[in-house]
């Protein structure tokens, strides 16, 4: 479905009816990789994802750092902590104009970020070239994430990591206090 722009038909599918509405009902959403695109597509985030900087498809393990842990997408994390995730993607650079990553910034949108493995930011670690080294954003309502890495792939430790079984125990312990 990536024809047109990543994403782009995706966003115009039937069944996008039904993840706005349960969004507008204060449902959460998780986009992951094409799942971010579509969603900035749909309009259900802010910005879009643009061909990669170095305009090669980029398929390894990436460091994020975590911004926030006081969300139900974070709090299976501490704030500041850097996990290892991998990405696979050629359309992965986040942008936005000036006054939205603003927003973002200042409302604490931006819950993962690319950086080295040590939790700095530096350029070389943006993998994509995304705008603020950004990885991951909240909607408004905070019940929308769109995320270009894919926690799902290290959540066992067969595979080289658990890093991203926090995003997904994060998530349990949401549902399980909702119950």
């Amino acid at each position: 479905g990536d024809y047109l722009r990543c994403g782009a038909i995706a966003a115009r599918a039937p069944i996008m009816d039904a993840v706005r509405s349960h969004a507008g009902r204060g449902g959460l959403v998780l986009g992951v990789c094409n799942g971010f695109q579509i969603l900035c597509e749909a309009g259900l985030l802010p910005g879009v994802l643009m061909r990669n900087t170095a305009l090669k498809f980029i398929c390894r393990d990436v460091y994020l750092r975590v911004e926030r842990s006081d969300t139900p997408f974070t709090r299976g994390y501490n704030a500041g902590q850097v996990i290892r995730v991998p990405v696979a993607h050629g359309e992965g650079n986040y942008i936005a104009d000036q006054g939205t990553i603003a927003r973002l910034e200042g409302e604490g949108r931006v819950l993962f970020r690319y950086t080295a493995p040590d939790g700095a930011l530096d350029p070389s670690w943006n993998v994509n070239g995304a705008i603020n080294a950004i990885a991951g954003v909240l909607n408004e309502n905070g019940n929308v994430l769109g995320l270009m890495p894919h926690p799902e792939n290290h959540v066992e430790a067969a595979l080289g990591t658990t890093d991203g079984r926090g995003l997904f125990a994060g998530l349990a312990d949401h549902f399980k206090q909702a119950a």
